[in-house]
Protein backbone atom coordinates (compact mmCIF):
# COMPACT_ATOMS: atom_id res chain seq x y z
CA UNK A 1 0.00 0.00 0.00
CA UNK A 2 1.58 3.57 -1.33
CA UNK A 3 1.54 6.23 1.18
CA UNK A 4 -1.50 9.45 -0.13
CA UNK A 5 0.33 12.70 1.78
CA UNK A 6 -2.67 14.84 3.77
CA UNK A 7 -2.52 18.38 5.03
CA UNK A 8 -5.54 19.54 7.11
CA UNK A 9 -6.30 22.99 6.19
CA UNK A 10 -8.59 23.65 9.05
CA UNK A 11 -8.51 22.23 12.34
CA UNK A 12 -12.01 20.59 11.63
CA UNK A 13 -11.07 19.04 8.51
CA UNK A 14 -10.83 15.16 8.03
CA UNK A 15 -8.26 13.16 7.28
CA UNK A 16 -9.77 10.94 3.99
CA UNK A 17 -10.15 7.66 4.71
CA UNK A 18 -11.85 4.25 3.25
CA UNK A 19 -15.32 3.32 4.97
CA UNK A 20 -14.24 -0.47 4.97
CA UNK A 21 -10.53 -2.18 4.51
CA UNK A 22 -9.87 -2.75 0.49
CA UNK A 23 -12.48 0.30 -0.46
CA UNK A 24 -10.95 2.02 -3.97
CA UNK A 25 -12.56 5.58 -2.66
CA UNK A 26 -10.96 7.23 0.05
CA UNK A 27 -14.39 9.04 2.19
CA UNK A 28 -14.12 13.45 2.04
CA UNK A 29 -15.82 14.76 4.30
CA UNK A 30 -17.68 18.44 4.54
CA UNK A 31 -16.43 21.23 6.62
CA UNK A 32 -18.73 23.70 5.29
CA UNK A 33 -22.42 23.84 5.33
CA UNK A 34 -24.02 24.02 2.44
CA UNK A 35 -27.67 24.31 1.14
CA UNK A 36 -28.80 22.88 -1.99
CA UNK A 37 -32.34 23.56 -3.49
CA UNK A 38 -33.73 21.38 -6.09
CA UNK A 39 -32.08 21.44 -9.25
CA UNK A 40 -29.10 24.19 -7.66
CA UNK A 41 -25.83 23.51 -7.96
CA UNK A 42 -22.89 24.35 -5.45
CA UNK A 43 -19.40 23.67 -4.24
CA UNK A 44 -18.84 22.42 -1.10
CA UNK A 45 -15.35 22.47 1.27
CA UNK A 46 -12.98 19.78 2.26
CA UNK A 47 -10.74 21.37 3.84
CA UNK A 48 -7.69 18.79 3.08
CA UNK A 49 -5.33 18.70 0.37
CA UNK A 50 -3.53 16.03 -1.03
CA UNK A 51 -0.45 14.90 -2.96
CA UNK A 52 -1.25 12.92 -5.49
CA UNK A 53 1.95 10.98 -6.71
CA UNK A 54 3.60 12.11 -9.99
CA UNK A 55 2.48 8.98 -12.67
CA UNK A 56 -1.06 9.28 -11.26
CA UNK A 57 -4.26 11.57 -10.88
CA UNK A 58 -6.72 11.97 -8.73
CA UNK A 59 -10.65 11.43 -9.35
CA UNK A 60 -13.12 12.56 -7.20
CA UNK A 61 -16.29 10.61 -7.36
CA UNK A 62 -20.14 10.73 -5.86
CA UNK A 63 -21.55 9.15 -3.25
CA UNK A 64 -24.23 6.11 -4.48
CA UNK A 65 -26.01 6.95 -1.29
CA UNK A 66 -26.36 10.17 -1.86
CA UNK A 67 -27.35 10.05 -5.52
CA UNK A 68 -29.25 7.02 -4.55
CA UNK A 69 -31.05 8.58 -1.34
CA UNK A 70 -31.52 11.83 -2.36
CA UNK A 71 -30.54 12.64 -5.96
CA UNK A 72 -27.71 14.57 -5.06
CA UNK A 73 -24.43 13.91 -6.95
CA UNK A 74 -21.30 15.44 -7.75
CA UNK A 75 -21.61 17.93 -10.87
CA UNK A 76 -18.60 17.47 -12.68
CA UNK A 77 -17.97 13.52 -11.99
CA UNK A 78 -15.41 12.61 -12.12
CA UNK A 79 -13.44 15.33 -10.56
CA UNK A 80 -9.71 15.36 -11.88
CA UNK A 81 -7.11 16.05 -9.74
CA UNK A 82 -3.61 16.60 -11.34
CA UNK A 83 -0.60 15.35 -9.84
CA UNK A 84 0.65 19.18 -9.41
CA UNK A 85 -2.36 20.50 -7.47
CA UNK A 86 -1.63 21.47 -4.39
CA UNK A 87 -5.04 23.39 -3.40
CA UNK A 88 -7.81 22.58 -1.15
CA UNK A 89 -10.39 19.55 -2.47
CA UNK A 90 -13.46 21.35 -3.42
CA UNK A 91 -16.97 19.34 -4.44
CA UNK A 92 -19.28 20.67 -6.93
CA UNK A 93 -22.32 19.06 -6.15
CA UNK A 94 -25.95 18.96 -7.64
CA UNK A 95 -29.26 18.28 -6.38
CA UNK A 96 -31.20 16.29 -9.04
CA UNK A 97 -34.31 16.01 -6.72
CA UNK A 98 -37.09 18.19 -8.37
CA UNK A 99 -38.91 19.09 -4.64
CA UNK A 100 -36.54 18.60 -1.66
CA UNK A 101 -33.90 20.98 -0.84
CA UNK A 102 -30.63 18.56 0.45
CA UNK A 103 -28.38 19.94 3.00
CA UNK A 104 -24.87 19.37 3.86
CA UNK A 105 -23.85 19.97 7.17
CA UNK A 106 -20.04 19.66 8.29
CA UNK A 107 -19.38 16.29 8.80
CA UNK A 108 -21.20 14.77 6.22
CA UNK A 109 -19.30 12.27 3.61
CA UNK A 110 -19.82 13.79 0.19
CA UNK A 111 -17.62 12.26 -2.51
CA UNK A 112 -15.23 10.03 -2.96
CA UNK A 113 -11.32 10.24 -3.96
CA UNK A 114 -10.01 7.07 -5.84
CA UNK A 115 -6.32 8.00 -7.33
CA UNK A 116 -5.22 5.77 -9.90
CA UNK A 117 -2.32 5.26 -12.26
CA UNK A 118 -2.08 6.83 -15.57
CA UNK A 119 -0.48 6.91 -18.87
CA UNK A 120 1.98 9.80 -19.62
CA UNK A 121 1.24 10.38 -23.17
CA UNK A 122 2.47 13.11 -25.86
CA UNK A 123 0.51 13.77 -28.77
CA UNK A 124 1.97 12.78 -31.64
CA UNK A 125 0.45 14.22 -35.19
CA UNK A 126 0.26 12.00 -37.61
CA UNK A 127 -1.63 11.68 -41.63
CA UNK A 128 -3.90 8.82 -40.88
CA UNK A 129 -4.71 6.21 -37.60
CA UNK A 130 -4.30 2.83 -37.93
CA UNK A 131 -7.65 0.90 -39.24
CA UNK A 132 -9.70 -1.24 -36.51
CA UNK A 133 -12.85 -3.34 -37.13
CA UNK A 134 -14.78 0.05 -35.45
CA UNK A 135 -13.28 2.07 -37.88
CA UNK A 136 -15.54 5.81 -37.24
CA UNK A 137 -18.31 4.31 -35.60
CA UNK A 138 -19.10 6.33 -32.89
CA UNK A 139 -22.22 7.00 -30.33
CA UNK A 140 -24.62 3.99 -30.57
CA UNK A 141 -23.25 2.21 -33.87
CA UNK A 142 -23.07 -1.46 -31.65
CA UNK A 143 -26.43 -1.49 -30.95
CA UNK A 144 -28.46 -1.62 -27.46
Amino acid sequence: MNDLRVVRLRDDAVVPTRAHPGDAGLDLVAVSRLELAPGERGIVDTGVAVAVPDGHAGFLLRRSGLAANHGVTVLNAPGLIDSGYRGELKVILLNTDREETFVVEPGERVAQLVVLPIGLFEPLEVEQLDATERGHGGHGSTGR
